[in-house]
């Protein structure tokens, strides 16, 4: 084992990226993007550590993915991930890449390896071939370089560097500024990074997501609540009784929030919004739908059906049942035919039938996100 630790930083909001599903979670046949770029960039040296920094939302996801991996909650910024990351790091070096280096090649990081003593930091570059205008003047190209990642540098040196209150984009810039010594590599024109979405079609580390279907099942049951209004799909029922709950008590809503995480393999309800949190109490659970939703398109997936069991001896569902189905159409972003919602009374058996409140049956299905047709 070497005295290298590696962090991939997988924290970013892919602001700039044109797909729905954030860059880091595309699907590379069945495995996430950063997941891909981690496994493959550690089969290329016996590294001391992995550290993975992804974002707060998404943090407890990823840990579903592989026990061989540091998992670091990012910052708001490329260097405060870093920062955190610094704190999980003990090894002599620090190798640092960016999820958006999916491709690059083994020699390059073996070349980083080898060449690891021989400054603070050692940095990858491209030649430029084409001509340079700067401030409308053009420059010798010969003194400009392309930067990229992964860059490899004294654990020590960067964890001083990266307290500065300045944001530097990269590794080697943060080094220098404190008087570092930088030495330089080349890197790979297959290290080019995905930024927008249109480099998916050339990248050549990248194949198409597979084409399984994931399939959840929801239940929930909330009783019944004097003078309370009752909220049921994200619809007003005309009704004496609402549900008890610790939110609006959205029985459905709630139901279709845990088929959903089923799907993809992220839980319950409560791991995401727990009933102990104030900041929930009498929250409506059409936002906390629109966050799953959001969620779920974030982590790589498309949301294909949902198919809905009301269990009520009141209210009565059908007239309602047109409203609640576009309601949480519009609110999971499919068509209309794609919610399927049915009930069925108790036939006066339980708490159910006793009028004592609702039970909820869901069930949802997903598929990858496939980025290959965008």
């Amino acid at each position: 084992m070497n005295d290298i630790t590696l962090v991939v930083l997988c924290a970013g909001e892919s602001s700039r990226f044109a797909l729905s599903v954030k860059k880091q979670w595309i699907r590379i046949d069945d495995e996430p993007l950063w997941l891909n770029v981690t496994n493959r960039l550690s089969s290329y040296s016996n590294f001391q550590k992995i550290i993975v920094v992804g974002h707060k939302d998404e943090l407890n996801y990823m840990k579903n993915f592989s026990d061989n991996f540091t998992f670091v909650e990012g910052g708001n910024t490329r260097q405060q991930s870093i920062v955190n990351a610094l704190k999980f790091t003990e090894s002599k070096f620090v190798m640092i890449t960016d999820v958006a280096r999916c491709c690059v090649p083994k020699n390059v990081v073996q070349e980083l390896i080898v060449n690891k003593t021989k400054a603070s930091i050692i940095v990858p570059i491209l030649n430029v071939s084409d001509t340079v205008i700067y401030n409308n003047e053009t420059i010798n190209r010969e003194n400009v370089k392309i930067i990229q990642t992964p860059q490899l540098s004294d654990t020590q040196l960067l964890k001083q560097a990266t307290q500065s209150d300045i944001e530097f984009t990269d590794d080697s810039s943060a080094i220098k500024h404190i008087g570092g010594t930088v030495h330089y590599i080349l890197g790979s024109q297959q290290s080019e990074k995905l930024t927008f979405g249109d480099e998916l079609q050339t990248l050549p580390c990248l194949k198409q997501p597979n084409s399984n279907t994931f399939v959840g099942n929801g239940i929930d049951i909330h009783q019944f609540e004097n003078n309370k209004q009752m909220v049921l799909g994200g619809v007003k029922i005309d009704s004496q009784v609402g549900f008890k709950a610790h939110s609006d008590g959205d029985v459905l809503i709630h139901s279709v929030i845990d088929s959903l995480l089923g799907a993809c393999g992220a839980g319950d309800i409560g791991e995401f919004f727990p009933d102990t949190d104030p900041q929930y109490k009498g929250s409506d659970s059409k936002e906390l739908l629109a966050f799953i939703v959001k969620f779920i398109n974030n982590v790589g997936y498309d949301i294909i059906n949902v198919d809905l069991t009301i269990l009520a001896q009141q209210p009565k569902i059908n007239p309602y049942k047109m409203l609640i189905k576009s309601t949480m159409a519009k609110l999971l972003n499919i068509n209309n035919q794609k919610v399927n919602i049915k009930a069925t009374t108790a036939e006066k058996m339980g708490f159910v039938g006793r009028k004592e409140g609702v039970v909820v049956l869901s069930s949802a299905t997903l598929k990858y996100n496939n980025w290959m047709n965008k």
